[in-house]
């Protein structure tokens, strides 16, 4: 049981948004869809819960194809930036409105959390600020109950107080009834402790996805002064350098050995932002002196 996406492709003229896209997200964990502008993450979302029809491919929920299937789209909810709500529509209206489409919609708790964000539900779904539009598009999303859950850059416009109370109502959510959630963000630092898998998109492609934690496994950084550095990774596989000074730090594909590291320099393991950074970095940006180096070895 799960949402199973297969060479999923959609072009908007030229331009190929997605390129036979394929994974799969099961039941009861939380994923992390991270890519750069114009990556196809947002396509992707909207793909999978028919917001918009690829050229090619197919998703299944639980097994059953998504074309004009209301029972296997009603387990998925996705919160985008668009509102498709009536622009004269209460908050607390949006509420009872949302509980005849999600009949699982939990009133008593979308009330709490609206209380605990301070949100004024009574006030016009299109009139709210962006923060606050993020907000009451949270306050739905995790009320439905839904099985499956995608948030598209949910936490746009929201201060860090407010950010926290997100991720820490998503855990407790999550806790109290798995579910899966695939989040959509720029912050990855953030998420990086929330999230149990990876999917990185890249030019509308799949680049890498697995466990976050065999992604990070698979790659660490090595420092000291840069001619010790520069000896150390020779035949090794790069990933990219950043220089300060006289210190070199470079982050190597692989795994590290530490019983032969040479005295004065150090080991690190990567953080997720930065692998995702080294990983999407193009080869212009290379040449403008950007860090990654294609990963070839030196």
């Amino acid at each position: 049981m799960s949402i199973v996406i297969e060479n999923l492709s959609k072009s908007y003229g030229p331009v190929r948004a997605l390129q036979n896209v394929s994974c799969t997200w099961e039941p009861g964990k939380l994923y992390g869809l991270l890519g750069r502008n114009g990556a196809g993450k947002s396509t992707l979302l909207s793909a999978v819960t028919q917001r918009l029809f690829p050229d090619g491919g197919s998703v299944t929920v639980d097994g059953e194809p998504i074309g004009d299937n209301d029972r296997a789209l009603s387990k998925m909810y996705l919160m985008s930036e668009k509102l498709y709500y009536p622009e004269t529509m209460r908050v607390k209206d949006a509420f009872r409105w949302s509980q005849a489409f999600y009949p699982n919609f939990d009133r008593e708790f979308a009330w709490n959390l609206a209380g605990a964000f301070q949100l004024n539900t009574s006030a016009k779904v299109s009139k709210l600020s962006t923060g606050y539009s993020s907000i009451f598009k949270i306050v739905v999303v995790l009320s439905t109950n839904a099985p499956y859950v995608l948030l598209d850059e949910p936490v746009l416009g929201l201060d860090a107080n407010h950010r926290d109370l997100f991720y820490k109502t998503l855990l407790a959510r999550y806790a109290e009834r798995p579910f899966t959630a695939v989040i959509s963000t720029h912050l990855i630092e953030e998420i990086s402790h929330l999230i149990e898998d990876v999917v990185i998109l890249h030019h509308g492609q799949v680049l890498a996805q697995g466990p976050r934690e065999e992604l990070l496994a698979g790659g660490y950084t090595v420092s000291g002064p840069k001619g010790l550095v520069e000896e150390y990774i020779r035949g090794k596989r790069l990933l990219g350098v950043d220089t300060l000074g006289g210190l070199l730090s470079a982050h190597l594909q692989g795994h590290p050995d530490r019983a032969a590291l040479p005295q004065g320099l150090e080991l690190s393991p990567l953080d997720l932002q930065k692998l995702f950074v080294l990983m999407t970095s193009d080869p212009e940006q290379v040449a403008a002196g950007s860090p990654r180096t294609g990963g070839g070895e030196v």
